[in-house]
């Protein structure tokens, strides 16, 4: 059984952040969001990989090179515009041949990875599989109708008028016979070819399709408030450790990491965070759910429920929360300027002012 995880697309909800990096390579826990699901897949057993990848090629590359420290070796295919899950199907033919496989989408997350669906797949063979979940807006999201016994019997790609909240998760499992319907399809109104349009054609073909609905927590990372959510819910796992220097004014309290190099002076920093390697904070407050990268300096500022990444600086920020900051970012307080209302009134006039 073979991977195939897409890494192309612009990344649009994630901007600016996205304008100099790859939204799969932005890090939630100090760790980029691709790396969790390349780990999911090596866990499942699964060793050879193609990454789909488009215009941020480069970067991917570097990041994950040929895959030997997730143990995975892995190859490149590349989709030279974004035209679709199911295109992205059409130009990885020939890495794929004629295994199963697994299609990872590269920015998301599932809580537990995908060990035990890789293998219910192998062990009950149907030609295709897919997860769902229930969400609150189907709109934004390929939707699926199930019959009364849990069959699958239609799909459709972010419909304006849902007849389901259930939604398809970003991990699907295929025979090769997906192959064929791929090209079987016409682009939808969006130019795009259609992964669910390529399931219903396996549906209308008479191919098995299953479906299971997951408890366990997923997240489409393509925002801003789901990379905080997706580092939320990693942080709550990480384990107190103190690896870098914390001096004796500073105080530490709950599952805090301090990585080598890191230097904590005269501040309070609140777990769960992650203060990546080379980094100073001094004379600051770190509140729950933060994780800052290496080489951060925050000083005389207070940071909570935040990403913070590499290079980056914070001096007399007051408060900063639920942000998603850049590399090489530079902030720094500003003298306050005095608030002034300028007021013409009558005589026996009654006014309220917020102040």
């Amino acid at each position: 059984m073979k991977a195939l995880v897409l890494s192309g697309g612009s990344g649009t909800r994630l901007r600016p952040i996205t304008h100099t990096s790859a939204k799969q390579l932005v890090p939630v826990a100090n760790k980029p969001v691709l790396f969790y699901g390349l780990e999911s897949i090596a866990d499942a057993g699964i060793t050879e990989v193609g990454i789909v990848v488009g215009h941020t090629a480069p970067e991917i590359e570097e990041a994950v090179g040929d895959g030997s420290a997730f143990g995975l070796r892995v190859s490149y295919i590349r989709q030279e515009e974004p035209l679709g899950l199911a295109h992205a199907l059409l130009v990885s033919r020939d890495f794929l041949g004629d295994d199963d496989f697994v299609m990872y989408l590269g920015d998301n997350f599932i809580v537990g990875g995908i060990t035990k669906l890789v293998k219910d797949f192998r062990e009950s063979g149907p030609d295709a599989k897919i997860l769902l979940t229930r969400v609150s807006d189907p709109r934004q999201f390929g939707v699926a109708v199930l019959d009364e016994d849990g069959g699958v019997i239609g799909l459709e790609e972010k419909p304006e008028d849902p007849k389901s909240d259930l939604a398809l998760v970003g991990v699907y499992l295929f025979s090769p016979l997906v192959h064929e319907a791929a090209r079987a399809i016409k682009p939808s109104w969006r130019n795009e070819l259609e992964i669910t349009d390529a399931i219903q054609e396996l549906i209308e073909s008479g191919a098995r399709v299953e479906s299971e609905v997951i408890d366990g927590y997923w997240k489409d990372t393509g925002n801003v408030d789901d990379m905080l959510e997706v580092n939320r819910i990693i942080l709550e796992g990480v384990e107190r450790r103190m690896d870098g220097e914390v001096d004796d004014t500073s105080q530490i309290i709950g599952r805090v990491v301090v990585e080598r190099g890191a230097r904590v002076s005269g501040s309070r920093i609140v777990g769960p965070a992650l203060i990546g390697a080379g980094t100073e904070v001094i004379d600051s407050y770190i509140g729950p759910y933060t994780a800052v990268s290496e080489n951060c300096r925050i000083l005389d500022s207070e940071l909570e429920f935040s990403i913070m990444l590499r290079d980056s600086t914070l001096t007399g920020v007051r408060r900063m929360e639920a942000s998603l900051i850049g590399r090489h970012v530079h902030g720094a307080s500003r003298p306050r300027v005095p608030n002034a209302h300028r007021l013409v009134l009558g005589d026996h006039s009654t006014f309220e002012i917020s102040s």
